[in-house]
């Protein structure tokens, strides 16, 4: 916790493409380390307690989200907008309100067009959860953007998260967790590729949390320097045969729609694509597809007895 605060302390006087060595080196030492419980951790497949399956009796669900972290990335949402309406997808795609000006007309054209707007954070600078303090003045003004912008969900950036102190948040679901991913800053995995109920004394009707439980695009094609899909491919097959939710998270700010890849931290945006046709040629008419404040809705009726998850990630 400590070094984590002296990192984002610093970080604005670091050089992006030094962040990004810096990382890359990280990530590829602990490679083999956790190649045991990354892409695929198997006891996150266990199925929930009293579980009878997705609706319409599909194998798998299909979840996709995009974190816009930057002005940059949300310059670039009309593209990817207009990429998965050719496609016949629909996403929530994530923003975050104190850091960049976010457009009423792309948030109105986006739920108009049957896609989701979500809050990402206040200001993604990693200081949202550096105390109680903090986190309940922020919250405050967090809770203002969800009910201007109509929205119930919430992620956090750089997947930092303290489960009980999100129970702040006036949300019917958060997504700031993931089952496995130990490159994170907060590499706590909740070992599971299904929702889950998170609840407390003060809140009891608490949130549905998501995981994500496909690696982010970031992660894979901008540190890992991936040049094909195969991890995605490889986890989608073993999340279907678990019968579990498949919910990816990218990032406009990283793909490039030109094909240039001018820069170090931008890649293909047809490896999404790739990822999309392949659900749909490999698996048509098995999964549910679904954005994720429907997601959240089902699992709160349909399991909000399970047990709450207890040992949940703390920022």
């Amino acid at each position: 916790m400590f070094l984590k605060r002296i990192y984002y302390n610093l970080r604005p006087f670091i050089p992006r493409p030094l962040q990004i060595v810096l990382r890359r080196q990280i990530v590829l030492r602990k490679c083999k380390l956790y190649s045991h419980i990354w892409p695929i951790d198997e006891k996150a497949g266990k199925l929930p307690d009293d579980w009878s399956g997705w609706p319409d009796q599909k194998r798998f669900a299909l979840v996709l989200t995009h974190d816009v972290d930057t002005a940059k990335g949300h310059k670039k949402c009309r593209e990817l907008i207009d990429l998965e309406k050719g496609l016949g997808v629909r996403s929530s795609f994530n923003f975050v309100p104190e850091r960049y000006n976010v457009s009423p007309d792309l948030r109105h054209y986006l739920t108009d067009n049957g896609f989701e707007v979500g809050v990402h954070g206040l200001k993604h600078d990693g200081k949202l959860y550096t105390s109680r303090k903090i986190f309940q003045s922020r919250s405050i003004r967090i809770n203002r953007y969800l009910k201007a912008w109509e929205s119930v969900g919430f992620r956090s950036p750089a997947m930092h998260c303290n489960l009980d102190w999100i129970h702040d948040l006036n949300i019917e679901y958060d997504a700031s967790t993931f089952d496995t991913d130990p490159f994170e800053p907060q590499p706590d995995g909740v070992g599971t590729i299904f929702p889950f109920c998170v609840r407390a004394d003060t809140n009891p009707r608490g949130y549905v949390e998501l995981p994500y439980t496909l690696p982010q695009d970031f992660t894979l094609f901008v540190i890992m320097k991936q040049k094909n899909i195969k991890v995605w491919k490889e986890k989608l097959d073993w999340i279907a045969e678990k019968g579990g939710m498949g919910l990816l998270n990218t990032h406009p700010d990283y793909m490039d729609f030109k094909g240039k890849g001018v820069r170090m931290d931008d890649y293909p945006a047809k490896y999404y694509v790739e990822f999309l046709e392949y659900v749909r040629s490999e698996y048509e008419g098995q999964y549910w597809h679904v954005l994720p404040k429907d997601m959240a809705k089902f699992w709160s009726k349909n399991l909000s007895m399970m047990t709450p998850f207890r040992n949940s990630p703390a920022g």
